[in-house]
């Protein structure tokens, strides 16, 4: 096996064994990512019968001569959501707790769960997703959002719970929410009468030696920080209040490969039948399949059990997993962020297909030039190509511009979707044309003369604002919510933060978070029925409720 750049960390095996140990498409995979720049540093580790292994591809940081290793301290998100699982196990097993206890009964005395008729929603629906509850609080307005969770505090959870209409019945069906898994962890962090980070560190972290894995950086810890990376530049650490339970986590691999091994052991330990018991009872999610624990997600394909979660913040993707049958584990993590599941789940059972590895050319920015422009896909739906220095983008009406990164000299492939562009010439040599290859090809006429609307903003009173305050149906379970906060409209879509409008006309607004509009309909009577919201080439109507 060739290895490249990274760096082999045998734990209990020699390095003869750890190349048969994790697979040559694996190893090569990783050394191609960090090579043409996906990741700036990926750990994998294998767990077996025979003990660990693990490779390290990469660095702490760009431009670092320092390279990950199984020690290096990673942000691991929604990984945390299968430790609050495990918390969850562990506190029915002391008898402190019952999966059927309603959310309710450990909250402050003066705080309020939404519930739909008579039914509460339990701590075994929000371990399972099934609460009804939405993917975030419609109250979660980060005075940073490179770091949206860090003011999201108790406060503001109570508020939210307070006053939050479900939509659909308790149970009714999964749908996974960071909201649910944070209030899971605030709830037993309330029961136990200690932080949730102390809560872990106490149930799970000592009892499995696992002693980097905190909320909290020691001082050694922050010395073996991998720092996080988005769209190839250094971004900020995320940091988790009254929602910790969510992700709030920060781990290395060989403490991730102990809490794996410990799932293998006969040896018994204070959390060993928690970890077994937080992934024995199941639900179906929806998904051909795929069902859920206590937090874990459990794959049943390709004749092989998978039970595993994943996880990302800002600048941080990571995955584990585990296959009882074959007691066989995975652990995978980087500091960039750029998916890298399918390598965890490849490891653990080879018929789930490893993704394609493009290797991208140089093109020199003086060529690029030519394909800077506006293409029309349909009428008000524009690819805009934009270039700095050498770095292609491309920005689809309504969405963010994502960089693309050539095949050729005149194809490029983008790394957040699986789609290409190709730019076409005419008779006259100059670029007139690029096709889309998503779904089928769509060809994109150059435009000329092409300038974007520039939306100017006008004062509106502060009266008429105020009468368009409240909330607009787009479909079921998915609505506008409409707040005037300090003079200025601000507007959140079910799952999404809420973002200011600004006014061009007195009922016509205009995000500058996207390319999109609102406009506010009135009866005949004056009253305001509806919004309607304009977005790529289309217009969809939400229905005021109040």
């Amino acid at each position: 096996m060739i290895l490249r750049m990274g760096t082999w960390f045998a734990l209990g095996c020699s390095m003869a064994q750890a190349s048969g140990r994790i697979p040559a498409d694996v190893s090569e995979h990783i050394a191609q990512r960090v090579e043409q720049g996906d990741c700036v540093g990926v750990v994998l580790c294998i767990v077996d019968a025979q003990g660990s292994c693990c490779l390290s591809e990469g660095r702490l940081f760009q431009n670092s001569d320092r390279k990950v290793d199984e020690q290096t301290v990673f942000e691991i998100g929604s990984i945390t959501k299968a430790f609050t699982g495990v918390l969850l196990a562990d506190m029915v097993e002391r008898g402190e707790v019952a999966l059927d206890d309603t959310v309710q009964k450990y909250l402050p005395e003066d705080a309020k769960m939404p519930k739909r008729g008579d039914k509460q929603i339990t701590l075994r629906d929000l371990a399972t997703h099934r609460s009804g509850l939405p993917r975030l609080p419609d109250n979660l307005e980060p005075s940073d959002p490179d770091n949206p969770y860090a003011d999201y505090t108790e406060k503001r959870l109570l508020e939210f719970l307070g006053k939050h209409e479900l939509t659909r019945d308790i149970g009714e069906k999964y749908e996974y929410s960071n909201l649910g898994g944070g209030l899971l962890g605030y709830a037993l962090s309330r029961r136990a009468g200690k932080p949730y980070e102390q809560l872990v560190v106490e149930r799970i972290c000592t009892p499995l030696e696992m002693k980097s894995t905190r909320i909290t950086l020691t001082d050694d810890m922050k010395s073996r920080l991998a720092k996080g990376h988005s769209g190839g530049k250094q971004v900020k650490n995320w940091d988790m209040d009254a929602l910790a339970g969510a992700g709030a986590l920060r781990s290395t691999p060989l403490d991730l490969v102990s809490f794996i091994e410990a799932n293998f052991k006969a040896a018994d330990t204070s959390i060993s039948k928690a970890l077994r018991a937080s992934y024995k009872d199941r639900v179906a999610t929806g998904t051909p399949n795929l069902s859920i624990g206590l937090g874990w997600h459990i794959w049943n394909k390709h004749g092989t059990e998978i039970i595993w979660h994943n996880g990302g913040t800002g600048g941080y993707r990571s995955a584990f997993g585990f296959a009882p049958d074959k007691k066989l584990g995975a652990v995978v993590l980087t500091n960039s962020d750029f998916d890298l599941d399918g390598v965890m789940l490849h490891a653990l059972e080879p018929k789930f297909e490893l993704p394609a590895v493009k290797k991208a050319a140089k093109v020199a920015g003086a060529a690029l030039e030519d394909f800077v422009g506006f293409y029309e896909l349909q009428p008000e739906i524009i690819i805009h190509i934009t270039r700095e220095g050498d770095q292609p983008f491309a920005q689809l009406t309504g969405q963010p511009k994502f960089p693309v990164f050539a095949e050729s000299d005149s194809k490029f492939f983008f790394k957040v979707v699986d789609a290409q562009i190709s730019f076409v010439r005419g008779a006259d040599g100059k670029v007139d044309h690029l096709v889309l290859h998503q779904n089928g090809n769509h060809k994109c006429e150059k435009l000329k003369d092409y300038k974007p609307t520039v939306q100017v903003e006008v004062p509106v009173d502060l009266k008429i604002l105020a009468q368009y305050v409240g909330k607009y149906e787009l479909k079921p379970g998915i609505e506008f919510d409409v707040k005037l906060e300090d003079g200025q409209l601000k507007v959140m879509i079910t799952g999404q933060p809420r973002f200011p409008v600004f006014a061009t006309s007195e009922n016509k607004f205009f995000y500058k978070a996207v390319e999109a509009q609102l406009t506010f309909v009135r009866d005949d009577a004056g009253k305001v029925t509806s919004l309607v919201l304009h977005q790529g080439g289309m217009e969809q109507t939400a229905k005021r409720k109040d």
